[in-house]
């Protein structure tokens, strides 16, 4: 197994946002032949393939496009979670930036797939070249006739809008980002069991199916090669490829395609390996999933099952490395103030749990820990575990505890020598958030 693009096939093609080059390249290909197809054979597609989405969860992509209802009575909607806030994760953004057209036609064939006339892309606010360059590409599928009114003579009709978010963590959980798009503060909403399904009473309560930038893309695929076709590649519950956002210390940093299953050393050696030490540890999958000792890391395929069966998850493909000189500590204090910040305040666990795990992280960190601090992280975060209203406090809860059980010894040694065990004492300063309007008005 190795680096396998399908998705970024053509990313490095000359022009290849551009209209015309996509369609010389096979652009659009996907949407002419799924113009003679019924809509559930669409859905039949990409249940073949065995396609699960790439935003973090790994959920059968075709139960999300089947569950929606199968008429034209009253509104659906199609929406692209493009807000991609998981730190370490920018794998959205290259192909929003290089191949957008990729996108947009993953998402006119979920919309001919589940009687959707609209789709929205959610997409963060700091992505400000991404969204210009996908408004650009929305413009030019319009005039060639793949969105608008009777769309390729068939009848459909299918338009896209981009809606810019305003940079919070929280519009990335689906029924937050659903809020957010409806002019609502970006909070999450009661979730099924206790309410409907998105596919059910999503956005404006209508039937909505929501799925990642990468998703979308990996549909488009799949209906122009074939689901069989996809799912050749890959493992037997992971089919075929991921993005994986490779960063930290190593020696080239970048987006990797790869074959579901491809061992995690394998993908180290592809970015160049570890640089300026030795390997001590990896996060496989963003901020928010647990990190893995080297000892772990060889142990560990890169597919939803040999994750898990590890001890940690695939999650959303931002795969962080990092050397021997590293602070666990000052490492987790940063990750908690990261969610702490991120935190929408709506439920108490979260809004309080958040907070107490930084002050005692950052109590640790600048040498002040005391005995029983790091049996006091654990017991905060198995209050928020699972007690939360969204995956936010387990999101800030998961990597302390990973920390812990892997780099016990390190926190141990902040509590008893009030300093670092590998000699790096600094620690960085609390930046709280500016509210910009009263910046400027005290000035």
């Amino acid at each position: 197994m190795a680096i396998l693009n399908l998705l970024f096939e053509h990313r490095d093609v000359e022009g290849i946002g551009n209209i015309d080059v996509w369609e010389a390249n096979g652009g659009y290909e996907g949407v002419r032949k799924a113009a003679a197809l019924e809509p559930q054979v669409i859905v039949d597609e990409i249940k073949t393939s065995g396609l699960r989405g790439r935003g973090g969860a790994g959920f059968p992509t075709w139960i999300k496009w089947n569950g929606l209802p199968k008429n034209y009575d009253a509104p659906h909607y199609v929406l692209c979670n493009a807000d991609e806030g998981e730190p370490g994760t920018f794998k959205d953004r290259e192909l929003i930036l290089k191949i957008p057209h990729l996108l947009i036609e993953g998402m006119i064939l979920a919309g001919f797939a589940t009687y959707s006339k609209v789709g929205y892309v959610y997409i963060r606010g700091e992505y400000v070249e991404p969204a210009w360059q996908l408004r650009k590409a929305i413009d030019q599928a319009y005039a060639k006739g793949y969105l608008g009114k009777n769309i390729l003579g068939t009848g459909r009709d299918f338009d896209i809008y981009i809606h810019m978010g305003a940079g919070s963590y929280e519009c990335g959980e689906e029924s937050a980002l659903m809020s957010s798009l409806m002019g609502e503060r970006g909070n999450p909403r009661l979730k099924f069991p206790h309410a409907p399904l998105p596919t059910v009473a999503g956005v404006w309560q209508a039937p909505t199916l929501i799925n990642n930038v990468e998703t979308y893309c990996a549909a488009a695929w799949i209906i122009k090669h074939s689901g069989e076709e996809y799912a050749k590649y890959g493992t037997e519950k992971s089919k075929g490829t991921k993005i994986m956002s490779v960063s930290g210390h190593v020696a080239r940093t970048g987006n990797y395609e790869i074959e579901m299953g491809t061992p995690l050393m394998e993908l180290l050696n592809m970015a160049g390996g570890v640089k300026d030490g030795v390997l001590k540890a990896v996060i496989p999958g963003g901020s928010s999933v647990q990190i893995m000792r080297p000892e772990q890391c060889e142990k560990i395929n890169l597919d939803y099952e040999s994750c898990g069966a590890n001890g940690t998850l695939l999650g959303s493909g931002g795969f962080m490395v990092f050397n021997d000189k590293t602070d666990i500590v000052q490492l987790m204090r940063r990750t908690s103030q990261f969610y702490m910040h991120e935190s929408c305040g709506k439920c108490t666990p979260c809004r309080e749990g958040t907070r107490w795990l930084f002050k005692i992280l950052d109590r640790i960190a600048s040498g002040n820990g005391q005995k029983g601090d790091v049996e006091l992280l654990l017991d905060v975060c198995s209050q928020i575990d699972g007690r939360s209203y969204c995956g936010l406090g387990d999101a800030a809860a998961w990597p302390i505890v990973g920390a812990i059980k892997a780099f016990r010894s390190e926190f141990d040694y902040w509590i008893e020598h009030k300093r670092s065990p590998i000699g790096n004492t600094f620690v960085p300063p609390v930046v709280e958030a500016v509210n910009p309007v009263l910046a400027l008005t005290s000035v």
